[in-house]
């Protein structure tokens, strides 16, 4: 959907049509030209207005950047420092769709963050002021809710501090008589700038402090909602994209439920000094695994990104885990405060293309396969020989061999801080093939779990659909890799790693029916009970993925509809009541009337060229010789 068709959703919902978390937020990483370069974020600054708040992740200490449509273009501040609005060659445009800049925050050959809020009611709003040194001065808004979290900057003067609102301070008790400092690491402190009087849906007050309402200096204020239960975003206008909470530190793996999978969370731990530590997906939040894949910033400092030295934070599929007791996020004793906003899972999408991509290595620099879209899984296959591996966004720098029943094993390569592919520390290599998937409401999902010992464990996804075909592995231990499709009862299933036929036994899926929201498994029959896990939800997308059944006679060609107008670029394949390898094709490699090339995912064989599948606009054509007599399961993409 586009942004223009989106514009009167959330708020003003005129056209009624509800607003998404990709219309309103977004995490771009780019690369520095030292020149001007223009970000495609598909956000709306141009006709909504917002924040672009963007920082250098590498080489030496650089500031914040802030840059909001109410100061306008060229105009700057930092968040690590009280100084007041500077003129910088920094953002020249704000777009319809993003925005343009110029060398400011863009300096040749570093990488950059930007997080991007428009303003919408129920998640963002930017306003301005004049001060007047009057004691219960009130400042409207059109937020539409009582904000969450607001940041306040005198913009006339460097001599003021950053005064923070935030309705989780004191544990959520008189918040309003408290504030932190957004450039400091100091704890809460007991202070009236916001003159003890709580925010409402269409105002906030302050204090007369120069810091705040000195007479006659201008003033900027970025607020941003709490949703609980009351928004109106997604695609059913019900849905909470951003929550500003508390919590008290608690045993390490604790999981803070938000009632959504977060993409982004700012934490300071307001009983004390710490930092405003952020995380987002883009950069990297893994799972378990390798640590060093957790990359952080702090709002306060200057300082680049910095890997994180021990398991500290995960994303899940309804909040986030605190992964240990370390003080920056969960010490012992400690208060703290965070704001966090959903992942970007709103939205069903509509064109193939805008969610899975088949690409070679044959790019020269990072990312060695190149997507239009942020890549949350690959398979990754060499089509001369070798094994097929599969990685993801939230494992990074690990993989998992589909041919193998080997855990997890660290994968350098497997590095997805892009905003257009995925894959680093590798080299040009034509023959290596990687299909890219990327999650998405009703196509596909991802999610890591932790063995336990329920014999009708539900794991929790959010593909906000039936699974009509799961795949799951123990990341920490030789396991099957285990498949479960929707033509299968509760006690069949088949395995990646090998060609038998369907398989039965009543120790594998649990005693419910997957659900939209999560699927089911006897966790009681497999390995350690600490043993982690991944798993891969699909489903049948209108226009863009088709998992079915197919019978096929030997002999005579079968076509198989999908739904399609324009033919499947991609199709695995596997008989199910005989054995037999698991084939993948694709268009890129050739799905043609002759030869095509074959590869498999259960073999390191090279690819085989025979007349195995022919072109149908509709989906695909198993030729006629080229197959046994049986049934076959599929899976399609557009």
């Amino acid at each position: 959907m586009s942004n223009v068709a989106r514009v009167l959703g959330a708020g003003g919902n005129t056209q009624g049509i509800p607003l998404s978390v990709e219309d309103v937020f977004s995490t771009f990483l780019y690369k520095g030209n030292g020149s001007a370069q223009t970000i495609t974020n598909n956000i709306d600054l141009s006709g909504e207005g917002g924040l672009v708040w963007a920082k250098q992740r590498t080489g030496s200490s650089s500031q914040h950047a802030l840059f909001d449509t109410e100061n306008g273009t060229l105009k700057a501040l930092a968040s690590s420092n009280n100084a007041a609005l500077a003129t910088e060659t920094s953002v020249t445009a704000f777009n319809s769709n993003g925005f343009s800049l110029a060398a400011f925050n863009n300096t040749n050959n570093e990488d950059y963050v930007s997080w991007t809020f428009r303003k919408a009611p129920k998640f963002f709003d930017v306003v301005t002021y004049t001060g007047d040194g009057q004691a219960g001065r009130t400042v409207s808004h059109s937020l539409g809710s009582a904000p969450g979290m607001i940041i306040v900057k005198c913009t006339s003067s460097g001599s003021t501090i950053w005064p923070v609102y935030h309705r989780g301070v004191n544990n959520g008790s008189n918040p309003e008589n408290y504030f932190l400092k957004l450039e400091d690491t100091a704890g809460q402190a007991d202070y009236h700038y916001f003159n003890d009087t709580a925010p409402t849906s269409t105002e906030f007050t302050v204090t007369s402090h120069g810091d705040i309402n000195g007479n006659g200096a201008t003033f900027v204020a970025y607020l941003f909602a709490h949703n609980d239960g009351d928004a109106d975003f997604g695609a059913d206008g019900n849905a909470d994209i951003i929550k500003c909470g508390n919590y008290s530190a608690v045993s390490a793996g604790t999981e803070i439920s938000l009632g959504f999978e977060p993409q982004f969370i700012v934490i300071k731990k307001s009983s004390a000094e710490e930092s405003w530590y952020v995380y987002d997906a883009m950069r990297g939040v893994v799972t378990g695994g390798d640590n060093s894949q957790d990359k952080k910033l702090r709002w306060n400092t200057a300082n680049p990104e910095s890997a994180v030295p021990a398991p500290i934070i995960a994303f899940s599929a309804n909040g986030f885990i605190l992964e240990s007791t370390d003080n920056e996020i969960n010490g012992s004793g400690g208060n703290y405060v965070y704001m966090a906003i959903r992942r970007g899972d709103m939205a069903t999408p509509t064109t193939a293309t805008d969610v899975f991509a088949i690409d070679n290595q044959s790019a020269s620099s990072a990312p060695f396969l190149t997507s239009n879209f942020p890549v949350d899984m690959v398979l990754r296959k060499d089509t001369a020989g070798g094994n097929t591996e599969i990685m993801t966004r939230l494992t990074q720098n690990k993989g998992l061999i589909v041919n193998s029943t080997g855990g997890e094993s660290t994968d350098t390569v497997a590095q997805f801080d892009f905003s257009d592919g995925c894959l680093s520390g590798t080299s040009q290599d034509t023959s290596r093939y990687g299909w890219m998937w990327k999650r998405a409401r009703g196509y596909f999902d991802v999610q890591t779990f932790t063995l336990g010992s329920s014999s009708n464990r539900e794991v929790e996804h959010n593909l906000a659909a039936v699974p009509e075909m799961i795949w799951w592995k123990e990341r920490s231990g030789s396991s099957y890799w285990m498949v479960w499709h929707k033509s299968f009862t509760s006690s069949q299933y088949m395995t990646l790693h090998l060609t038998s036929a369907i398989l039965t036994s009543s120790d594998i899926w649990g005693t419910s029916s997957h659900t939209s929201t999560g699927w089911y498994m006897k966790e009681s029959a497999f390995g350690s009970s600490s043993n982690t896990c991944i798993s891969f939800t699909f489903a049948t997308l209108a226009g863009v993925s088709k998992v079915g059944t197919v019978s096929h006679t030997s002999g005579s060609p079968t076509n198989v509809d999908c739904g399609f107008t324009s033919g499947a670029r991609f199709v695995l394949i596997k008989q199910t009541d005989d054995s037999g390898a698991w084939y993948i094709f694709d268009t890129v490699r050739g799905i043609i009337p002759e030869n095509d090339q074959g590869l498999y995912l259960n073999t390191t064989t090279q690819q085989q060229a025979a007349d195995w599948i022919d072109p149908l606009d509709s989906g695909f054509t198993m030729t006629s010789g080229a197959w046994n007599s049986g049934t076959y399961l599929f899976y399609a993409i557009a």
